[in-house]
């Protein structure tokens, strides 16, 4: 009796284990996410297998593999490995149309099936920025517009001027299955745009490192002129020089040189040389309105500078302006020496006048000495100008 039950206790447990092998289990597979142009591996397995067979179709439901029989003539697709366990195959050279469901079916009684999800990633082409011609002038309003095709999902685009990020409008279009992104910057230039670097920027998640274009830009703009000169009290018989500064795009040319609204009245002595006005040896006559003037097609600056001539002997510094912040006088300390002066005298004026005022009363004081003692006014009168007399009395006469 025990034998009997131990007999149908092994029949139990195989004909269970047969029918969790074919009846009651379903395939196993994960979604892969690829980039295009990249491979695909898709794995379908099983735990329990009693020699059934593994199938792999498409989105189309065309079938792939049968077991390791290749059912789609694709060159792209090949066996990776079958088993009863297993079925994996390859995909080469993804393109987007590869993108979708694919089934993986076990034949069992019914068919037992599981879905497995292939997302191809899109690779954005590189950024282009159209829309700005080269030179642009001083307040034209320009558009910068960066394109990037090809993306999915769609492409995330940055600008930046220079090294600071700002903000442009996107625009999104869908192309068959990836995205063509745009976006632009619209704005006014000015002289400071001159040189400056926009660059596009454009990130995926199917790329490592972000992709980038840089646009310089060329701004034209009117000169504007000033003159530096070489000392700050030009004197007799001393070198001198002035410099006209020019800022412009194109760099404005020529300098011309004038004094008083004429001509340099003295050539030999009036040196130019590019931008350069050089006085040799300075005179008296020297004395006038110089003034300098340079224009591009965008326009005409000039500047001008009024030169007194000092006299040989005068006392003064003769340096170099630029070097006036280190040699030239100190406003502060000159004023702040003045109000101490100032203050001291204030106080000294003070104290004089207390000290004269107190001396004044005693001298007046020891006058009526004398008085102070008489027992009535009469007295006190009397007394008074007997001190009078005794003063008369005290005066020397000299003949």
């Amino acid at each position: 009796m025990i034998v009997k039950q131990h007999l149908i206790f092994i029949l139990y447990s195989l004909c269970a284990n047969v029918f969790k092998g074919s009846q009651g289990q379903f395939p196993i597979t994960q979604n892969v996410t690829v980039v295009e142009g990249g491979t695909a591996n898709m794995t379908c397995r099983v735990d329990y297998n009693d020699n059934t067979s593994l199938q792999w179709s498409n989105p189309a439901q065309q079938t792939l593999f049968f077991g390791d029989k290749k059912a789609l003539r694709d060159h792209r697709i090949e066996l990776v490995r079958a088993s009863s366990q297993e079925l994996t195959i390859r995909i080469s050279d993804v393109s987007l149309s590869d993108e979708g469901q694919y089934t993986c079916s076990l034949f069992t009684m019914p068919v037992k099936t599981t879905k497995a999800f292939l997302t191809v990633l899109g690779v954005p082409a590189r950024p282009e920025i159209t829309g700005f011609t080269k030179p642009a002038k001083e307040r034209d309003v320009i558009t910068l517009t960066c394109t990037t095709s090809g993306s999915k999902p769609a492409a995330h685009i940055r600008w930046f001027r220079n090294d600071k990020e700002v903000q442009g409008t996107r625009e999104v279009n869908a192309t068959g299955k990836s995205f063509t992104v745009r976006s632009s910057l619209k704005f006014e230039v000015d002289k400071q745009d001159d040189g400056v670097a926009y660059t596009c920027s454009v990130e995926h998640v199917s790329l490592s490192d972000p992709y980038l274009t840089t646009e310089v830009l060329e701004v034209h703009y009117a000169p504007q002129l000033e003159i530096r000169h070489s000392m700050i009290i030009p004197q007799e018989g001393l070198y001198f020089k002035l410099e006209c500064v020019s800022n412009g795009n194109p760099i404005p040319e020529p300098v011309l040189w004038s004094k008083d609204g004429g001509e340099l009245p003295d050539i030999e002595r009036m040196i130019v040389e590019g931008r350069e006005l050089t006085i040799t040896t300075l005179n008296k006559t020297d004395n006038g309105t110089y003034r300098c003037e340079a224009s591009n097609h965008l326009g005409t600056s000039s500047a001008e500078y009024t030169l007194f001539v000092y006299a040989k002997d005068f006392p003064g510094p003769t340096t170099d302006p630029n070097a006036l912040g280190q040699h030239g006088p100190d406003h502060a300390l000159i004023g702040g020496v003045v109000a101490v002066v100032v203050f001291i005298t204030l106080c000294l004026i003070i104290v004089l006048g207390r000290y004269l005022a107190r001396h004044k009363g005693t001298y007046l004081t020891h006058e009526a000495k004398g008085a102070e003692d008489a027992p009535d006014a009469d007295t006190a009168i009397i007394n008074a100008e007997g001190n009078h007399v005794h003063a008369e009395e005290k005066k020397e006469y000299f003949i």
